[in-house]
């Protein structure tokens, strides 16, 4: 049987807006457990901006996290799926682009994230990436 992205995606993502500063999608990443948040504009996804992101665009250039904005420090040239999409085309994008978590969209709205570890505890829940993606947060 076929599967769907709807089916393994995480649904309702997380998305700040493009002018939201850094220090506050920095706290946001904290605070609900994230690695990487949707960016928006207009109601309309136009990036991702990852933990790795931050680190490597705005700290280690020494940009003040709270003068720079998402929009800069996203990446926005996205690669997406769309929920009805088989999950085999969400995993070969993946590959292709070498990429850990992938925006689903319905038109140019996100309505979900499908991550590696989405798809480790759906295809493979027994591997070390399963064991782990399904494991409680640290605190």
């Amino acid at each position: 049987m076929v599967q769907q992205v709807r089916e393994i995606m995480t649904p309702a993502p997380v998305a700040v807006q493009s002018l939201t500063p850094l220090s506050e999608v920095a706290h946001r990443m904290r605070d609900e457990d994230l690695g990487a948040v949707l960016v928006i504009e207009d109601d309309e996804l136009c990036g991702l901006v990852t933990d790795r992101d931050i680190v490597v665009r705005v700290l280690a250039e020494d940009k003040n996290p709270a003068d720079t904005t998402a929009q800069s420090a996203c990446s926005p040239d996205l690669v997406t799926v769309t929920p009805d999409e088989d999950v085999r085309r969400a995993v070969q994008l993946m590959r292709e682009h070498a990429l850990r978590r992938l925006p689903v969209v319905e038109g140019k709205t996100a309505v979900g994230v499908v991550s590696l570890g989405d798809l480790a505890i759906e295809r493979d829940p027994e591997s070390a990436l399963g064991d782990i993606s399904a494991a409680p947060p640290n605190k």
